[in-house]
C-alpha cells in the first residue's frame, strides 16, 4: 500500500531537487526512500526503479527547458534568437546543474520524440532558418550548437574557465559571435544524406 502523501509527482520533484543539491547520479530510490523516511519499496507504488524516476526527472528538465527556451525565443530572428537560446541553455546550467545533467540522460525513442528535448531541436532548427543551411546542414549545426551549449557550461560549471581572465560571460558572448559568423558563412553543400 502506497503511503499517505507519497505520490508520483512529489517524488519526481523531490528527485528534481536532490539533483540540483548533490548531482544528478546521487538520485537514487535509495536516496528518495530516506529523504521521505519510507522502505524503498514504498517508492513502488509511484515509480518502477531507479531508472524510471531519473527518466521522469530527464522528462522534467527538458520540459523545463523547452519552456524557457520558447519564452526567450519568441519574437526573435537570427543572432537574436541565437543568443537568445544559448543564453537560456547556459543560465538553466547554472541554476540547476543537476537538471542539467538530468537533461542529458538517455531516453528511449519514445519518450525522446515526446520529450522537451524534440522541442529544443525544433526551436534550433527554426532559429537556423534565418541563416539559410540546407536540412543536412541545419543537423550539423544543431549539432554543433548542441555541443558548444554542452561543453562550455559543463567547463564552466567544472572550474575550467576559474583560473584566467577575462570572466567566461565574455568568452560566451565572444563565441556566440564567431559562432553567428560561422553560420552566416556556412559552406553550401548539396542537401544529400
Amino acid at each position: 500500500m502506497a503511503r499517505a502523501g507519497l505520490t508520483t509527482e512529489r517524488l519526481v520533484s523531490a528527485g528534481a531537487q536532490l539533483a540540483d543539491e548533490a548531482g544528478f547520479e546521487a538520485v537514487t530510490a535509495s536516496a528518495l526512500a530516506r529523504l521521505f523516511d519510507v522502505q524503498v519499496a514504498s517508492l513502488y507504488s509511484h515509480v518502477k526503479n531507479t531508472h524510471d524516476l531519473k527518466t521522469r526527472i530527464a522528462l522534467l528538465a527538458l520540459d523545463d527547458l523547452a519552456d524557457k527556451a520558447s519564452e526567450a525565443v519568441a519574437g526573435r530572428s537570427g543572432k537574436d534568437a541565437l543568443v537568445a537560446l544559448a543564453n537560456v541553455h547556459r543560465d538553466f546550467a547554472i541554476a540547476h546543474p543537476g537538471l542539467f545533467a538530468a537533461s542529458r540522460y538517455q531516453l528511449d525513442d519514445a519518450a525522446a520524440a515526446a520529450s522537451g528535448g524534440a522541442k529544443i531541436a525544433r526551436m534550433m532548427r527554426a532559429v537556423l532558418r534565418d541563416y539559410g543551411l540546407s536540412a543536412l546542414d541545419e543537423t550539423h549545426a544543431v549539432r554543433l550548437l548542441g555541443s558548444f551549449f554542452l561543453g562550455f557550461t559543463t567547463l564552466e560549471l567544472g572550474g575550467g574557465f576559474s583560473h584566467s581572465a577575462p570572466e567566461p560571460v565574455a568568452s560566451w558572448l565572444r563565441s556566440l559571435d564567431a559562432i553567428d559568423a560561422v553560420l552566416q558563412t556556412w559552406p553550401r553543400a548539396p542537401d544529400t544524406a
